[in-house]
């Protein structure tokens, strides 16, 4: 998986540089909190919503274990559609087909060697942007946004509102002082008013949509029994990306799939209310291979794995397969608020991130392996999920696979277990150490000493050792 976000420390090192800074909390906790509030509304209104969130789930169960049957007919239904259909199994594979695709359809003096992006996730994680700008093609995003972030050389920190650690007086100062050289400027006495910052988004962008021949998208879901492709988003600029361009290029992970239309109706419900706390998306834009009247001449769809097969095949961890992008459970977590999403070195930040990041990626890296430890256990994400994701069960998972990976902490932790085993084998031994520290209790550091044992007392005070042991005590009152 690529993606990583060079020179990004480990989680505990860059939540700690995060929560130093006032406005990026503030503006975390300002907008965390009205969407949750907001959805919290959205989703009581629903008698059923117990019943609707168990049945994604079971849609999603059912179709990872018949991933590849379905794929093979998502396939065969996009061809026949008109449709052309590449796998890729990495990052790089990927970024290669969708770079030779957009060549492929003309020089650079046509304006061909430029494109235009709905928001995706999919292309965040396989780096695409930066590696189409390493073939000469220039890929312009669209979601207002990515747009933010983009102009600001900046990376995305939430899953639904990549610029929610920006507030509209940063985002004028952005417009005002980038967007010149990417194309059309920002009026000069362009305010904060978002009615203007919009407005200004839209000038800029529209030159964009009606030049570019290209257009790349990712999907929040595929239809496997008639090859759709469905695109939720609340700006209409997705539904400009996916009918001007000539060519259609839709970068997918495989886990995206559902079997049926029956099936998507279930989704069109949940993910509104999870994600923008709307009854229904704004614009829920669905389209099927190509047609000669209307739309993009040339769709191809590329299907990415990128480490989702490897993850399939852990029954604890494929549950995070299940997600559909919603960010409810960012949006409760009391780590997320706090850290914002940049601390988690990945394209997909909060709970969610913290259990799919790892299994992509694998927990080689520093970072990776800090992401499981990067929660509460509190629970709340699951609470929210909508497709009933046990976030905190798959953390825990990973804390153990992290820890039998070794590394300096886990190698002092596995030693101090095995010496404490032994002294509990040998009662004679445990209660003469007991007596010696109740003797010596005043001697006993308020803080442990260790790289290992002084971070575990930064946030926790050991408790006060008796006068004597408790075997003492019984002996003496119960005998």
């Amino acid at each position: 998986m690529s993606g990583t976000y060079l020179g990004m420390p480990a989680f505990p090192e860059a939540a700690h540089e995060a929560v130093r800074n006032d406005t990026l909390r503030a503006n975390l906790r300002h907008a965390t909190r009205t969407i949750r509030d907001k959805r919290a509304v959205a989703v009581a209104e629903l008698d059923d919503w117990t019943e609707l969130r168990e049945a994604g789930k079971q849609i999603k169960d059912h179709t990872l274990s018949l991933l590849d049957h379905y794929l093979v007919q998502l396939e065969d239904s996009v061809t026949a559609a008109g449709g052309t259909v590449h796998w890729a199994a990495d990052a790089e594979e990927a970024n290669r087909i969708v770079a030779d695709l957009v060549k492929a359809t003309g020089e650079a003096d046509t304006g061909k060697r430029e494109v235009v992006k709905v928001k995706s996730m999919a292309t965040q994680e396989i780096g695409l942007n930066e590696a189409l700008e390493a073939e000469g093609i220039a890929a312009y995003e669209t979601d207002l946004a990515e747009l933010i972030v983009q102009l600001g050389e900046d990376r995305p920190s939430h899953i639904l509102v990549p610029a929610i650690h920006r507030n509209r007086g940063e985002i004028r100062d952005i417009f005002r002082s980038e967007m010149g050289k990417w194309g059309r400027a920002a009026p000069e006495n362009l305010t904060d008013s978002p009615a203007e910052l919009a407005e200004a988004a839209r000038l800029h962008l529209r030159e964009k949509f009606l030049r570019a021949e290209v257009g790349i998208s990712g999907a929040n879901f595929m239809v496997a029994e008639t090859g759709t492709m469905v695109v939720v988003e609340s700006e209409g600029n997705g539904r400009m990306c996916l009918t001007l361009p000539e060519t259609l290029i839709s970068v997918v992970g495989i886990e995206k799939i559902v079997p049926t239309w029956r099936d998507l109706e279930v989704f069109l419900q949940t993910l509104p209310r999870s994600s923008t706390a709307e009854r229904m998306n704004p614009y829920t834009s669905m389209w099927t291979g190509t047609t000669d009247t209307d739309g993009p001449k040339a769709f191809h769809l590329v299907l990415l794995d990128n480490g989702r097969t490897d993850t399939l095949a852990d029954e604890v961890g494929r549950q995070a397969l299940r997600c559909i992008r919603c960010s409810a459970c960012l949006n409760v977590c009391p780590v997320y608020e706090r850290a914002g999403g940049h601390a988690y070195g990945s394209v997909y930040p909060g709970p969610i991130g913290a259990i799919l990041t790892p299994q992509l990626r694998g927990t080689a890296s520093e970072i990776d392996a800090s992401l499981p430890y990067a929660s509460s256990l509190c629970g709340a994400c699951y609470d929210v999920c909508p497709v009933a994701i046990d976030i905190p069960e798959v953390l825990v998972h990973l804390r153990e696979k992290v820890a039998e990976q070794g590394g300096p902490g886990h190698r002092l932790e596995k030693a101090a277990i095995k010496a404490a085993g032994w002294v509990l084998d040998h009662p004679g031994v445990l209660a003469a150490g007991e007596r010696v520290a109740a003797k010596t209790r005043r001697l006993h550091p308020k803080k442990l000493p260790g790289p290992g044992a002084s971070q575990w007392t930064e946030s926790r005070d050991l408790p006060e050792m008796p006068a004597e042991p408790f075997r003492d005590w019984w002996k003496k009152n119960r005998t």
